[in-house]
């Protein structure tokens, strides 16, 4: 399957079973309570969803960036909240295992493996949005330790993390501007504070927060891979597995969209057939189920050039910008297929609606990824 081992391939079955079994049957009642699905992520750490992209030493179960993808792809066609919660943490465990240095890997990665440890992602801030080098968190250089001052925004998994990767500004008079930008390894303690939870139209359940840094001392070994201004090119690689994932969460839903709208036109009956028997029900299907495969096949090649060890920027923005754009026209179809009822909460389709926007902002808006396409296309073919 896709490439996979026989190994990989089981992991995707078992966890194909564990939402079918596990998490579709709860997500609709946690999600509408927006309830913290604690029982669901102890679930997922016997599973061993969190160390997926935790290479041994310090892992027992790493697997290919496709296999992470599929994982993915099955746990937000439950409930694309569970595939949130894993994503910053395994983005954040994969860019430890590549630029962490020795000391940093055997210190966080063996917990993160398990989920003991679970990591957040703080890139965001309230004037910047993707636009990552105009941010404004410094972190001064004092002695041993870095004095961390500054706020981030929408932090998912901030209240349950045990470290926080937190972009900031070593050196803010650096030009050109990502040359004083570096990552820290941030484990919560006194001068953070998690102020409030933002309020979302979908992804519930899994907190977005927002976090303040006031003058928080941060020891010099929290510096990832121990040299300043490398922050941003770390992130930048980092996010080539997060766009890949956040393509796959998206073909996750999509997929879980198209299996609700076939089953139920297959169930309704108008003026004597089925309804997916009519025109213009039949086309919707059509053109949804081969959206879908596209994506997931455009995602899945994003993830063989990681695996490849091949830059995947341009490929990684393909993928998550159509993956994205697919899943919401497949749960507004879905959505039409069912009529009035897609637009109740007794039916798992309008979750499916609200949840489909994240993918298209977070993770870099599809403007933006438009914008990193344009421009790899150009560079490339330069060098060509």
């Amino acid at each position: 399957m896709y490439g996979l081992s026989t190994e990989e391939s089981d992991i995707v079955e078992v966890v194909s079973a564990f939402v079918d079994h596990q998490v579709r049957p709860a997500a609709r009642e946690l999600e509408h309570s927006n309830t913290y699905p604690a029982a669901l992520i102890e679930q997922m750490k016997q599973l061993g969803v969190f160390g997926l992209m935790v290479p041994e030493p310090y892992g027992e179960v790493a697997v290919s960036t496709r296999c992470f993808t599929l994982v993915t792809e099955q746990l937000a066609r439950g409930w694309m909240s569970l595939a949130g919660s894993m994503g910053s943490h395994s983005v954040i465990a994969s860019t430890i295992a590549r630029f962490g240095t020795p000391e940093q890997k055997e210190h966080f990665l063996p917990r993160m493996a398990t989920g003991e440890v679970r990591a957040a992602m703080a890139l965001t801030e309230a004037d910047g949005g993707s636009d990552l080098q105009s941010i404004r968190t410094t972190a001064t250089l004092e002695g041993d330790h870095y004095v961390l001052s500054g706020s981030k925004i929408w932090i998912s998994n901030a209240r349950h993390a045990g470290v926080i990767a937190v972009l900031c500004k070593t050196d803010p008079e650096a030009s050109p501007r990502h040359k004083g930008i570096s990552l820290l390894l941030v484990e919560p303690g006194e001068g953070l504070t998690i102020s409030r939870d933002m309020p979302k139209l979908g992804y519930k359940g899994v907190e977005s927060c927002e976090l303040s840094f006031d003058e928080m001392r941060v020891p010099l070994h929290a510096l990832l891979g121990g040299v300043e201004g490398q922050g941003f090119a770390q992130m930048m690689k980092g996010l080539e597995v997060g766009r890949v994932q956040v393509a796959a969460r998206a073909v996750g839903v999509a997929q879980a969209a198209l299996d609700d709208a076939l089953r139920y036109s297959q169930e309704r009956e108008t003026f004597g057939k089925p309804i997916w028997q009519h025109q213009s029900i039949g086309n919707l299907l059509a053109d949804t189920a081969t959206e879908v495969r596209a994506a997931r096949l455009l995602t899945l090649d994003a993830a063989s050039r990681i695996d490849d060890g091949e830059r995947a920027d341009l490929e990684a923005g393909m993928a998550k910008l159509f993956a994205s754009e697919v899943c919401m026209r497949a749960t507004a179809n879905a959505i039409r297929v069912h009529g009035g009822y897609g637009y109740s909460p007794e039916f798992d389709v309008e979750r499916y609606y609200r949840d489909a926007p994240l993918m298209v902002v977070g993770e870099g808006t599809n403007e933006i990824q438009r914008l990193v396409i344009a421009r790899q296309l150009v560079e490339r073919s330069a060098a060509s």
